[in-house]
């Protein structure tokens, strides 16, 4: 059986803001820092045998954290890039919600239909998930592997996973420095076969 451990960095000064940050390449903040550092400790006696990572700076320095704990290397994967969120990069989540609020509401109802102005369709962003995760489903058949991934990515991953349902990505956008746990059952390791 294999374990897939989805990682969220730590907070970025965006995240505390409450900007979207998507695709912009942002380091940890101080707080974020903290959250590491928290993270790793709860993860000190969690075995892992391989960690692969987002392209984006807050994620690969959360990566390199835990890496450097447990005495793994990490791979980057493009294909973790966050959503392409086109000209909401940097607006505040509120300034959306108020000058867009159907796409605002949409997003929050059903947000495999939206596409950000000039961004990546949600639906096309867990579709490329999906095929991360069923790729290092196909490599890895046991042991436990990280993935680091800023939200809404890491919550695509989980559905990828089976482990969740596309819920307020609004909410997930500015969660930092959590971890899941996720025991894969064979039934998703056959269909990503």
């Amino acid at each position: 059986m294999v374990q897939v451990l989805v990682v969220r960095p730590g907070a970025t000064d965006f995240d505390e803001q409450g900007r979207i940050k998507g695709t912009l390449d942002i380091p940890l903040s101080e707080a974020g820092q903290s959250q590491v550092g928290r993270l790793v400790g709860e993860l000190k006696l969690q075995a892992i045998d391989h960690i692969y990572a987002s392209p984006c700076r807050c994620a690969q320095q959360t990566a390199k954290l835990l890496a450097a704990d447990h005495r793994v290397k990490v791979k980057t994967l493009d294909e973790l890039q966050n959503l392409d969120h086109g000209l909401w990069h940097g607006k505040l989540i509120d300034e959306v919600r108020v000058g867009q609020p159907k796409v605002f509401r949409q997003l929050q109802d059903h947000p495999e239909t939206v596409c950000p102005p000039q961004g990546e369709p949600v639906g096309a962003a867990l579709e490329r998930a999906r095929e991360a995760v069923s790729r290092l489903l196909r490599k890895h058949r046991s042991g436990t592997v990280a993935i680091v991934a800023p939200e809404p990515l890491a919550s695509f991953v989980r559905v990828a996973l089976g482990d969740a349902e596309l819920g307020d990505l609004w909410k997930a956008e500015c969660e930092g420095g959590g971890w899941h746990l996720i025991d894969v059952r064979p039934a998703v390791v056959a269909v990503a076969g």
